[in-house]
C-alpha cells in the first residue's frame, strides 16, 4: 500500500507502544505502513515536539491515531504539514488553550481519579517532578477491565506513568481545526469518563464516531474494530 500514508499509532499515559499490538500487527498483516513510536509521557508540549519532529522525518502523508493521553499529543503534533488526518481512540480531542484537567473538570469523574499513585522523580536543577500511574491492584478494573486477566497483571506492573504537568498545561494549537479527524468512544471506559470523549468529539467535528461496547484498552479488546476506523479513514482520504 505505497500509496497510502503512513499510519503513526500514539500510545497513552500508564501504557506503551505494546498497547497497540492487536492492531499494529493487523495494520502491518494488510500491507500498511506503521509506525509505533514512544510517548515520554512528560509534559504535553514536550510530548507533542518529539511525536512532531518524528513525523517531519516520515517521507509521506501520515495519519496520526492516538489513544487516551495520545489523543492530546496528536491534537498539538498533528499541526505537521505532512499529517493528513487525526483518530481518536478513547482519547482527548484538546481545543487550543484547554488542558487536560479542564476537559475533565466539566464533567463528573471516573474511577481513575480514586485510584491514582502519586510518585516524585528527579528533575535536573529544579524541584522533583511527580509521576502519576494507577494503583496496581486497582489497574485490571479501572484500566484494562475486558483484557485477559493475565495480560492485565503483566500491564499494571509496567505501566509508564504520565508527569502531573502534562494534566494543566493547554494545547497550544488544535490540529482538528484544520485536518479531518475520526473518533472512537469506549461506552465502557472506566478510566476516561465516555462523555468527555464525545463532548471532545463532537466540538472537533469529526467525520465520523464510532462507538464500542470496550473498556479503556479498546485497541487490545477489539483491535479489529480500531482498525477498520482506521483504514475506513485511510479510505475517505483517498
Amino acid at each position: 500500500m505505497s500509496d497510502s500514508p503512513t499510519i503513526v499509532l500514539v500510545h497513552g499515559a500508564f501504557a506503551d507502544a505494546a498497547s497497540w499490538a492487536p492492531v499494529t500487527r493487523r495494520l502491518l498483516d494488510d500491507g500498511y505502513t506503521v509506525l509505533v513510536p514512544p510517548v515520554f509521557n512528560r509534559s504535553l508540549s514536550g510530548d507533542s515536539a518529539y511525536l512532531k519532529s518524528f513525523v517531519e522525518q516520515i517521507d509521506g502523508p501520515v495519519l496520526l491515531a492516538g489513544h487516551s493521553y495520545g489523543g492530546a499529543v496528536i491534537t498539538v503534533a498533528g499541526v505537521a504539514e505532512n499529517v493528513v488526518g487525526l483518530v481518536y481512540v478513547a482519547g482527548y480531542a484538546l481545543d487550543e488553550g484547554e488542558s487536560l484537567g479542564q476537559l475533565q473538570g466539566g464533567f463528573p469523574d471516573s474511577e481513575l481519579a480514586a485510584n491514582l499513585v502519586y510518585a516524585p522523580y528527579p528533575v535536573d536543577g529544579g524541584e522533583p517532578g511527580t509521576d502519576v500511574s494507577v494503583k496496581i491492584d486497582a489497574f485490571p478494573q479501572v484500566f484494562a477491565a475486558g483484557v485477559d486477566p493475565e495480560t492485565a497483571r503483566v500491564l499494571a506492573v509496567s505501566q509508564r506513568p504520565l508527569s502531573a504537568v502534562a494534566f494543566g498545561e493547554p494545547a497550544p494549537v488544535a490540529a482538528w481545526k484544520t485536518k479531518p479527524s475520526w473518533g472512537i468512544v469506549s461506552s465502557a471506559d472506566h478510566t476516561i469518563n465516555p462523555d468527555v470523549e464525545r463532548f471532545g468529539y463532537q466540538r472537533a467535528g469529526v467525520r465520523k464516531v464510532v462507538e464500542i461496547d470496550a473498556p479503556h484498552l479498546v485497541m487490545q479488546t477489539h483491535p479489529a474494530e480500531v482498525a477498520a476506523v482506521i483504514t475506513d479513514a485511510i479510505a475517505e482520504l483517498a
